[in-house]
């Protein structure tokens, strides 16, 4: 017997969640990755560098609010890793 062709089946909402998820995570993951390679620029200073990691902080809890431990446990101890980087690199600079 012949099966009657069958319609993609319509995404459901928690399907539609768990994509705009996925997407926020991978928007959260390219601004951690640039505000990383930012703050390693020597034509960025280590105020500069600094202001950098608070403005990813804020977009961050923009994207998942409510979350300000989350970041603070994952992302921030590269951030602060990066600008310890900086600050040692402008104290040894000639």
């Amino acid at each position: 017997m012949i099966e009657p062709a069958h319609a993609p089946e319509k995404p459901t909402r928690s399907d539609e969640a768990y994509r705009e998820e996925e997407r926020r995570v991978r928007r959260l993951q390219r601004l951690i990755d640039l505000t990383g390679s930012l703050i390693l620029q020597p034509s960025i200073s280590y105020e500069e560098a600094v202001a950098l990691a608070d403005l990813a902080k804020r977009e961050a809890l923009l994207l998942f609010p409510e979350k300000e431990e989350a970041f603070d446990l994952i992302y921030r101890p590269r951030l602060n890793r990066l600008l310890n980087e900086k600050m040692a690199a402008e104290n040894f600079s000639p």
